[in-house]
Order: C-alpha cells, then structure tokens, then sequence
C-alpha cells in the first residue's frame, strides 16, 4: 500500500510546478490559520449560532484526530521515501489526515446549513481537492485521505444526529452547570490524546523517520506532543464558557448592516491574531506540564475571545445589538 501510495504521489508532483500555487491554496482551506479568519466572521457576522456549532464541531474533529494520530502513529511520505518533496511542513502523524478529516465534517455541516442544492456537491468536491493538495504536497499516502473523509463523515452524521437533542439538553442547564459541562468536555477531549500516549507504551519515533524528515524540511518532528489536542481542547473550552455568559448578558444580534459587519471582523480578528500568534510566541513548548496548562488556557482566551469578549467589545462600541435570546441569526448561539 505504501509503495502504490508514493507512486501515486511522485506522479501527481511529476506533472509540473505549475500546480504548486493552486495545491497550496487549497490545503490552506484546511490550515488551522484558515478556520482563525473564517470562523470569526460566522459568528460575529453572519449567524453566531451556527458559528458556535461548527466551532464545536471543529474543536472535537481536531482533538478525535489527533487522538487517533498518536495511538496510530504511522509515517508521512517524505518520512519514508527521499524521493517525495516535502512541499510544506508538518511535524506530526501523517494518518489520518487532519486535512480531509475536517474538509468533510466542516464543509458538510456548513452545506446542510445553506439548505442550498449545490451546497453539498459543492462541500464534497472542495473536500476532495484539499486531499489532493495533500497528496501533491508529499504530506499523506492516499489511504490517509480516505480514512480522513470516512472518519468526517462519521463525525458528521454523529453532529446532525445528536446536535439538537444535546442543545435542547444545554438550554435546561445553568450557566455555572455550563461552564462545568464546557471545561469537562475540553479534558475529555484531551484526555483520548492522552490515551493515545499510554497505550503507545515504550514506543519511539524511528530514527530514520526523524532524520529524513529533518533533512526534507529542516525542522525536527515531534508527533507525540499533544499540543494540538490541547489546542483544540482549549479552544472548546473557551468558546463554550464564552457563550454561555454572553447568552446570560443578553446575547448579541450576528445581523445589521453590511460597514458595521465589516468593522467588527476587522476589529475582533486583529484582536484575535495578536493573541493567537502573540500567546504562541511567549508560551512555552517543552512539554512540561506548565506548557501544557498554558498551551491550554492561551487557547482558552482565544475560543472566549470569540464568543464573549469581542461580542461584549461590540456591543460597547455600538456596532452590535444586543437581544433577550442567545445570538443573532437563524440557529441561536445556544440552540
């Protein structure tokens, strides 16, 4: 499987560099800098209900995938094979694919919110060409594209199957009931990473996997942190409690017009990439527990940033309304 898989690649990169820009900007559709600018401007202008679900939906795919990455720990095509380019870096578990994992239950969950006929053959084939960007890029074998969509997909019908009994469950509960469903969420999603860590027992990155990563890229892997669990983790728990006092402040309208839509984007995601980016160059990353909570509570601010404090900023500055509900838009930030 492996060697049919690194065919297929070195075909795909035999057909030119002139597919580099294009296979670049699709596998940023799958980036996690993608879904920084992207979900923001769902739910402070568009819908903030539907924001906060397929924030939801993101967090738990990223965590699940990144469970399922070190309890598998398989290899990248460029770990194995120096004669695929390695045309972007990735320091983690190639299988499954986070890529085409998030494509599918992402772009889906969005595609049955339009309620528009081409939404879904539209959502399936964007889906499609971000793992072919992976592929072009040397940084999956086929086979982790398909176990990547089969497991979105899953995750998918779980989120439409479950998703309104559980938001008609939360809307009983109180706020502190919800901050304390939001935090135990966020650590039993990290705590599957680190199930995955103790069942990888005395298991060891192969050197030769090592080397030939750091001699493609020039950066070394470190596959077994669970930094990205923790991210995702974090994030949920933040975007959760944040909802759950706006929605006791009052909520805030998703809607109005078009210049105030555009100025608190612009206004919320510089605030929010300062944090992001700014968070990450200060916090520690040597896999001490003290990284590790801060790594978390970092990501924390970031999801709470989202869902309360630039809502609240909005609010303030009048370019938001407030209401009695929960959030603006068609689905409710609690419903």
């Amino acid at each position: 499987m492996l060697d049919v898989g690194i065919r297929i690649i070195l075909f795909l990169q035999g057909l030119g560099a002139w597919l580099l820009a294009p296979m670049r900007l699709l596998t940023f559709l799958g980036e996690v800098e993608f879904y920084l600018l992207l979900m923001p401007a769902l739910y402070w202008c568009w819908d903030a209900g539907l924001g906060l679900r397929l924030g939801v939906l993101l967090m738990v795919s990223g965590g699940l995938n990144d469970a399922l990455k070190i309890a598998l720990h398989r290899q990248r095509p460029f770990w194995i094979d120096q004669r695929v380019q390695a045309l972007g870096v990735e320091t983690n578990f190639g299988f499954p694919s986070g890529h085409a994992q998030h494509g599918i239950s992402f772009w889906g969950r969005l595609a049955q919110a339009s309620g528009r006929s081409w939404a879904w053959p539209a959502a399936l084939v964007l889906a499609f060409l971000i793992g072919l960007s992976r592929l072009y890029l040397g940084l999956h074998f086929p086979h982790s594209l398909v176990v990547g969509w089969a497991v979105g997909a899953l995750i998918l019908w779980a989120f439409l199957r479950w998703e309104r009994p559980v938001s008609r469950w939360l809307r009983r509960r109180t706020y502190r009931e919800h901050l304390l469903i939001a935090f135990c969420a966020s650590l039993a999603l990290f705590g599957l990473s680190v199930l995955s860590l103790v069942s990888a027992g005395d298991w060891q990155v192969p050197e030769e996997w090592a080397q030939a990563a750091l001699a493609s890229v020039g950066e070394p892997i470190d596959p077994l942190s669970p930094r990205y669990a923790l991210i995702s983790a974090g994030v949920l728990f933040g975007m959760g409690a944040g909802a759950a006092w706006q929605s006791r402040a009052g909520g805030f309208r998703a809607d109005g017009p078009t210049v105030k839509r555009l100025v608190r984007y612009l206004l919320g995601v510089a605030v929010l990439g300062a944090l992001w980016f700014g968070l990450d160059a200060v916090v520690p990353d040597d896999g001490s527990m003290l990284s590790w909570a801060l790594q978390y509570l970092s990501a924390a601010l970031a999801g709470a940033w989202v869902t309360a404090g630039a809502p609240a900023l909005f609010l303030r500055l009048r370019l938001a309304d407030r209401e009695g509900g929960a959030g603006g838009g068609t689905e409710g930030a609690t419903g």
